[in-house]
């Protein structure tokens, strides 16, 4: 029982902190000015570490409480379709070759970004019924990368120095 409730509030400080690093995300200004929307995706630092860490539940229940909390204070539909897809198929994808075991963090991280990149331009294909928005996916593949990279390697960091932690 005490577990259970340590690891309930660590989660829920975990969320906050998802909901701080995407709100900080949103106050940078943009690393390519001439391509809109490429992000470093700071949240997904706290859903890859969880992945590592817990499992799928508590990853996709922190991407869920932290996507809603963010549209509701920050966006609207429309931002929570995008993003809501783009974070469940990069859970999965996430998942899925964490599992398989023969892909890094790091490689599970780029996989993540990129998938993520490509629910969105789907769901902007059949939303704007304009196929052309498709071409943007090479610049989005590109940036979803340099992101994983960094995603990976600040979840790795967060997974060393936790690790003596009990939750």
């Amino acid at each position: 029982m005490k577990l259970e409730v340590k690891k309930l509030a660590f989660l829920s400080v975990i969320s906050a902190l998802a909901i701080i690093l995407s709100f900080v995300e949103s106050l940078l200004p943009p690393i390519w000015s001439a391509v809109p929307g490429i992000k470093m995706g700071l949240p997904n630092i706290v859903i890859i570490f969880l992945l590592y860490r817990f499992s799928i539940k508590e990853a996709a229940t922190v991407s869920f409480i932290r996507l809603l909390t963010v549209v509701l204070l920050f966006g609207n539909f429309m931002t929570f379709l995008y993003s809501f897809t783009g974070a469940v198929l990069s859970l999965l994808v996430m998942w899925l070759l964490k599992h398989i075991n023969k892909f890094s963090q790091i490689g599970v991280s780029i996989a993540g970004a990129i998938s993520h990149n490509l629910a969105q331009v789907v769901v902007a294909v059949l939303l704007l019924s304009t196929k052309e928005i498709g071409f943007y996916m090479p610049v989005l593949a590109v940036s979803g990368t340099v992101a994983g990279i960094f995603v990976g390697l600040s979840g790795i960091m967060l997974l060393k120095y936790t690790a003596k932690y009990k939750f």
